[in-house]
């Protein structure tokens, strides 16, 4: 029997032809799948580098998924970037290497100027004239090597290196050799320095200008042999000559260079010269030194301010400049201290309340303005007149801040309250106000004014707290009641006092008479108040349920046994009304509330009615 052609189908092949069509379709399928993760790595980074725009869905055909051990790789972060170290950023070596080396150099020049002088080394004149060349030398050097590419920080380490040690110079022949006199070198160093500063102003460099007055101000002690008043004046002309710059250019550090040197100068030269009792001549000096950096600081001050209301460092100077002056007057007697701390004091307060000028330019004058009044206070008064000259400058500020709308200025004057109230109890200390031997020896008439001041300054702070909305004391009671305490206390000294003044031990018992009815009163003001008021009615009523309860222990524990005769009496009788007084009104009130119907038919309220 005969076999057909289809019979002879090897099956082998068959089954090998299936296994390689299946590992084909598997390969196709990671080929597909690498794909697609390659596409989403660069979809991922087109999204990075541009901003996303929409695109219309597009189908697609699905591919064939990979298998599920098969996990396509993630995108590859970006290279994190590392920060160089600050010494191997561009620029910074070659200038601690250029701003060390003038250091030295400048160095070498004092040595130059002082040591070579002290050991004999060569003569004046050569010292002179070979730290002068020297310098100007520096000074060519440097301007050629500024222009040269990448020679910036040479030029201006050089160019400043010269300027200061030709300003060094100057002081030497004035301080060391004596050539000529200090006014005439002042002028010449002012000259070195206004060149220098023109230089930095041209090179537009504040480094420059810092190099020359820093250097110049922590090598010239050197020169000058320690502190003088020939060291003071070449500070000086730092501090006066660095001023046109400020009008412009920004440079906070260079007015803050120029200001401190010549500051702490006077303050030591200050210090020296009340610790060894200078001569006149000498003190007189100084003055009018400290008088010139306070000028000088206040108008830079303004002047900075009004080219750049928020130039903060300006302001801080006008009052760093101050200080001086305000520490000069330990030199005077005190006629010319209160003259001195007095004027400066009026002319700050005149600046603290110019409204164009901005906030802290104010706040800084008005901080010189209270230390000069402050000073001026204690310098001018005797430990019992203090409080009066307290109490009086605190209803100044007080009272000028309800016109200026000014906290700023009500907290001064509660300041100023608050040191006069401290030494008032210290003149009229509670021992005074409780021993008729300690009352006739402390209190006299400065205490009866002072109590009558701090009552009114009380009563001044209170309304004016309430008209400025101070929360202390338009919704705090701890406040009012400290402030109730207070006038209280001035009361009661100011009475007693008056009475010591007037008739000696009789008097004391009399005051202390006056103070219980003074107290009195106010309790029963304070309970009509607190039955009539609006607001704070508990603060009335628990403040008079409060002193009635002090005047009562008063009168039994204190009066009783110190009061005599006809006074004891009066005080118990005008006490005694004045409870009979606001329990018949307290029954009143209390009546009408139980009784609306009488309270409607009385007659206030038919008045009230029609």
């Amino acid at each position: 029997m005969s076999t057909s052609p289809s019979s002879s189908v090897d099956p082998l092949l068959v089954q090998r032809l299936s296994d390689e069509f299946a590992a084909l379709s598997q390969l196709m399928g990671r080929v597909g799948a690498d794909l697609g993760a390659l596409r989403s790595q660069i979809a991922l980074r087109s999204q990075i580098a541009a901003p996303p725009v929409y695109q219309q869905p597009v189908y697609q055909q699905p591919v064939f998924q990979p298998p599920p051990r098969y996990q396509p790789p993630f995108p590859t972060p970006p290279p994190r970037r590392v920060r160089e170290p600050w010494w191997q950023r561009d620029g910074v070596i070659s200038r601690v290497l250029a701003f060390a080396g003038a250091g030295v150099t400048l160095l070498g020049v004092v040595m130059l100027l002082v040591l070579a002088a002290q050991a004999g080394f060569f003569g004046p004149v050569a010292r002179v004239v070979a730290g002068a060349v020297f310098s100007a030398l520096l000074v060519g050097v440097g301007m050629k090597v500024y222009d040269r590419p990448g020679g910036k920080v040479g030029g201006i380490a050089l160019a400043a290196t010269g300027i200061a040690g030709a300003y060094l110079d100057v002081i030497a022949v004035v301080a060391i050799y004596g050539w000529i006199v200090p006014p005439l070198g002042m002028f010449v160093a002012l000259g070195i320095c206004a060149f220098g500063i023109a230089l930095a102003t041209k090179w537009d460099s504040q480094p420059l200008a810092l190099l020359v007055v820093v250097g110049v101000a922590v090598l010239a002690p050197v020169v000058t042999d320690g502190l003088s008043l020939t060291l003071v004046a070449f500070l000086l002309v730092l501090q006066i000559t660095c001023f046109p710059v400020q009008l412009l250019r920004d440079w906070p550090r260079l007015h803050a260079a120029r200001t401190v040197p010549v500051v702490l100068a006077l303050i030591a030269a200050v210090t020296d010269a009340g610790i060894r009792d200078d001569h006149a001549d000498s003190v007189n000096w100084l003055l009018v030194s400290a008088i010139i950096v306070a000028v000088v600081g206040l108008v830079t001050g303004l002047v900075a301010v009004r080219q750049r209301a928020s130039d903060v460092v300006a302001s801080v100077l006008l009052a760093v400049a101050s200080v001086p002056l305000l520490l000069s007057s330990v030199l005077f007697d005190r006629q010319a201290a209160v003259l001195i701390e007095g004027a400066l004091a009026v002319t700050m307060l005149i600046v603290a309340v110019i409204r164009i000028l901005p906030a802290h330019n104010r706040i800084a004058a008005l901080t010189v303005a209270v230390l000069a009044l402050l000073q001026a206070c204690f310098y001018g008064t005797s430990d019992e007149t203090f409080p009066i000259a307290a109490f009086v400058v605190a209803a100044a500020f007080v009272a000028v801040s309800g016109q200026e709308r000014s906290k700023v200025g009500y907290a001064v004057g509660a300041g100023f309250a608050v040191l006069g109230g401290l030494a008032f109890i210290a003149v009229a200390s509670p021992i005074s106000l409780a021993e008729s031997v300690a009352a006739q020896d402390n209190l006299g008439s400065a205490v009866v004014v002072g109590g009558v001041l701090g009552v009114a300054l009380v009563v001044l702070l209170v309304w004016q707290g309430a008209k400025l909305s101070v929360r202390s004391l338009a919704d705090s009671g701890p406040a009012l009641v400290v402030a109730g305490i207070a006038g209280l206390y001035a009361t009661t000294a100011a009475t007693v006092a008056a009475g010591v003044v007037v008739a000696g031990r009789d008097g004391f018992t009399a005051g202390h008479c006056v103070a219980t009815i003074l107290w009195m009163i106010a309790a029963t003001a304070l309970l009509l108040r607190g039955l009539r008021g609006e607001t704070q009615v508990h603060l009335a009523l628990g403040g008079g349920l409060s002193l009635t309860a002090a005047a009562l222990a008063k009168l039994f524990l204190f009066d009783l046994a110190t009061l005599d005769g006809l006074i004891r009496v009066t005080a118990f009788v005008v006490v005694g009304l004045l409870l009979l007084v606001a329990g018949t009104k307290y029954a009143q009130v209390f009546a009408q509330r139980e009784d609306p119907a009488a309270s409607d038919a009385s007659p206030a309220s038919a008045g009230r009615t029609r």
